[in-house]
C-alpha cells in the first residue's frame, strides 16, 4: 500500500492533509522522495527556527542523545536548568519557568497559575479569563475554551471549563473586566487570527489598567517568541512585562517543548503541576542549541536584515497585486497578506504548493509567512519568485 492509503488506514484522520513526502530538509528547502525541492515559509509553523538541519541543533540532539535523553523531573536537570536561565536573560525578564511539551499546555500551565493566584491572593475567589476574539491559544478542552473563536467550541467535546469570556478588541477588555476577574490572556499578534500586531499604546495601557487592578497580564508568545518578531519576545517590542508568557513553537527547533515563565515564583508549589516529558535532557539541549544560534543571529544584525528583507518583498507584493490583496500585516518573520476574500487564499496556497513553495493560511482571509530565522536571501527570493508565478493566474 502507498503512503496515504496507509495514513488513512491507520492515522486518525484530523488533518487535511496534503501528501507530499518529504524525505529531507536543508536550511529552508525540503525536497521530496522524487528529488524536487520546496521553498519552506512554513517552517512547520513556526517551529524550525533555524531550518532544517543545521549543524548545530543537529549535534546538540546527537550529542546528548548519546548520553542521556530522559530521566524524570523528579532529579535536577542540568541543560533544563541552564535553558530557564538563557530564556529569562534573553527576555530580560525576573521570573521562573516550567517546562512541558507544547503551546498548549504552556498555556494550560499559565490558566493554573492564575486560577490559583486568584484562590489565594483575594478575600474573595478570582477565576475568570477574558480572551480576545480571533485568538488561538491550543487544543485541550480548557485551551480550546480559551480560544476565542467561537467555530472552536462545538459541542462535540462539552461542556467546557467555565470562567472564559471574549471581547473583540482590546479597548472592550476595561468594560469586562468584574470582581470575579483574575487574568487577561492575548497575543500580540494573533497568528491565527490574521497576523495583526496591536497598537503599542493600546497594550501598554491595558498593562498598566490591570496592575492597578492586580488582575494579570498573561501573552502568549507561542508563535511570538523566541526571535521571531526580532525580540527574543514580542513583549520586548511592546516594552511591557507580563505576569506570565508562555512559549513553545520555535523554541526546540522541532523537538517538542512548551514553556510557562512567571515572575509570581510562589504561587505554584510541590505537587501543584508537572510533567513527565517537559524539559528532558533532549528537549532542553535542542533548545538551548537553538537560543545559541539566535542570539548570536540577533547580536549580528542578521536578524535584523533578513527581517527588513522579508518585509519588504511582501510589501512590493501586497503593492503590486493590490486587486488580490487588501494590505500587508505582521511584525517581524511573522507577516500576511490579506486577501479579498477566501477562495483567494485557496487558490494562493494550492498554486503555491505546485509551485514547489509551502506557506500558510490563517484567519480572517490571511496568507501566512513563517519561514525559519536562519532563511537565506536566495531563499527569500526564489521563494518570492515562485509565490508570483502561483498569483499570476488568480
Amino acid at each position: 500500500m502507498n503512503l496515504e492509503t496507509l495514513d488513512k488506514q491507520y492515522v486518525l484522520q484530523t488533518y487535511a492533509r496534503n501528501y507530499t513526502n518529504f524525505v529531507k530538509g536543508v536550511s529552508s528547502t525540503l525536497f521530496d522522495e522524487q528529488g524536487r525541492e520546496y521553498i519552506d515559509f512554513a517552517s512547520g509553523i513556526g517551529v524550525n527556527s533555524v531550518g532544517h538541519g543545521h549543524p548545530i541543533l543537529v549535534e546538540a540532539i546527537a550529542n546528548q542523545a548519546k548520553k542521556i535523553i530522559h530521566i524524570s523531573n523528579l532529579q535536577v536537570i542540568e541543560p533544563q536548568v541552564k535553558l530557564a536561565e538563557q530564556i529569562c536573560k534573553l527576555s530580560n525578564y525576573d521570573g521562573a519557568i516550567f517546562f512541558a511539551n507544547s503551546g498548549a499546555e504552556a498555556n494550560e500551565g499559565a490558566i493554573k497559575i492564575a486560577r490559583k493566584y486568584g484562590e489565594t491572593k483575594f478575600d474573595k475567589k478570582r477565576y475568570k479569563v477574558i480572551t480576545l476574539e480571533h485568538s488561538f491559544h491550543g487544543r485541550t478542552i480548557t485551551t480550546v475554551k480559551a480560544t476565542g473563536q467561537e467555530s472552536f467550541h462545538t459541542p462535540h467535546f462539552s461542556p467546557y471549563p467555565d470562567g472564559f469570556s471574549y471581547v473583540n478588541e482590546i479597548e472592550s477588555i476595561y468594560g469586562q473586566v468584574d470582581d470575579e476577574t483574575v487574568a487577561v490572556l492575548i497575543e500580540l499578534v494573533q497568528g491565527e487570527g490574521g497576523i495583526e500586531p496591536f497598537e503599542k499604546e493600546q497594550v501598554q495601557a491595558l498593562a498598566k489598567f490591570l496592575k492597578e487592578k492586580n488582575i494579570l497580564l498573561i501573552v502568549d508568545e507561542v508563535q511570538t517568541g523566541v526571535f521571531r518578531t526580532g525580540k527574543m519576545l514580542a513583549s520586548n517590542h511592546y516594552e511591557i512585562e507580563p505576569d506570565i508568557v508562555t512559549l513553545a513553537k520555535g523554541l526546540g527547533g522541532g523537538v517538542p517543548i512548551g514553556a510557562v515563565m512567571t515572575k509570581h515564583k510562589d504561587i505554584l508549589t510541590f505537587g501543584d503541576h508537572g510533567s513527565t516529558f517537559g524539559g528532558n535532557y533532549l528537549s532542553s539541549s535542542a533548545g538551548l542549541a537553538v537560543l545559541d544560534v539566535l542570539s548570536i543571529l540577533h547580536d549580528s544584525g542578521v536578524l535584523a536584515k533578513t527581517l527588513s528583507y522579508f518585509e519588504h518583498k511582501v510589501k512590493v507584493i501586497a503593492h503590486n497585486y493590490n486587486h488580490l490583496f487588501e494590505k500587508e500585516v505582521g511584525l517581524g518573520l511573522m507577516r500576511g497578506l490579506r486577501a479579498k476574500d477566501s477562495n483567494i487564499v485557496s487558490s494562493v496556497l494550492e498554486n503555491s504548493m505546485n509551485e514547489g513553495l509551502i506557506i500558510l493560511k490563517a484567519g480572517r482571509n490571511t496568507v501566512r509567512f513563517l519561514p525559519s530565522l536562519t532563511i537565506t536571501t536566495d531563499e527569500i527570493d526564489e521563494g518570492f519568485r515562485r509565490f508570483e508565478k502561483a498569483i499570476a493566474s488568480i
